[in-house]
């Protein structure tokens, strides 16, 4: 049996009604898939690759992330100097809970 080794891809996407979306990805080599068993030595190789791939890929998102909440204070900052201020933002809660997902409970 011939081992053939098959390309994975490692990927996020980032989606939000007020900032350009964007998606980061990276390929992997998966172990060989020849054996029912890959050695301890390959699978060894996939998870360090694997984690490599996620470190990376943490960065390049933190940077990604950072650049749009600068884009947003940089709007709000505008729109209080024409005297705007956006209603209904908590700015304490939004430190709070930023990078988190909050569901709001109905009354």
């Amino acid at each position: 049996m011939s081992a053939t080794n098959q390309k994975l891809s490692l990927t996020a996407s980032y989606t939000s009604p007020s900032n350009a979306p964007f998606t980061v990805a990276h390929e992997l080599q998966a172990p060989p898939s020849g054996t029912t068993n890959p050695t301890v030595p390959d699978k060894t190789r996939y998870l360090n690759d694997l984690r490599k791939a996620t470190e990376a890929m943490q960065e390049q998102i933190n940077k990604e992330l950072t650049q749009r909440m600068e884009e947003d204070k940089a709007q709000e900052a505008a729109a209080s100097r024409n005297g705007k201020t956006p209603k209904g933002v908590d700015e304490a809660k939004e430190e709070d809970y930023y990078g988190e997902e909050v569901v709001e409970e109905e009354d």
